[in-house]
């Protein structure tokens, strides 16, 4: 009985080896794309028509402690750049904090949110804690960059 238990024990620490080693990675990088691509879509939306974006955040949007039109820069430049760097995966975690915060931002400055939009941010906010918490991982610049130096030294 008890070499069946170790057995089975050795399997699940093999399974586990291999999800760490292999599956997870794909799946932060999965996860890392998912989340660009919404916000990259959201600020290629607010540069396609730029005086509908400014109206939006003048009147529809109540950003606080400052002014509508660096809102919207900021927010569209956030959107745009912040993306590409997550799924190269360069300062992984730095973008999917500044990410996160224009997430947050974005809902609170609705006066009123649909629950399915609501239910979106809330999906994209746990993916990029996720991020935060265990960074790009092995299919990343910050990765390869941590590799380089370790060997240079």
């Amino acid at each position: 009985m008890r070499s069946l238990i170790l057995r089975q024990y050795h399997l699940y620490r093999l399974l586990i080896a291999i999800l760490d080693h292999y599956i997870q990675p794909v799946v932060n990088l999965f996860g890392r794309t998912y989340v660009a691509w919404v916000f990259f879509a959201s600020g290629l939306t607010k540069i396609r028509d730029w005086q509908s974006t400014l109206m939006l955040f003048e009147y529809e949007y109540s950003v606080p402690l400052i002014n509508f039109e660096l809102a919207a820069w900021l927010a569209t430049f956030g959107e745009l750049v912040l993306p590409l760097l997550l799924i190269i995966g360069l300062a992984t975690r730095v973008n999917a904090v500044g990410l996160s915060i224009i997430n947050i931002v974005a809902v609170i400055s609705l006066e009123e949110i649909a629950p399915a939009a609501l239910y979106g941010h809330v999906i994209w906010g746990v993916i990029l804690l996720h991020i935060i918490l265990l960074g790009g991982q092995k299919l990343s610049a910050d990765h390869w960059i941590k590799i380089k130096l370790y060997q240079s030294v």
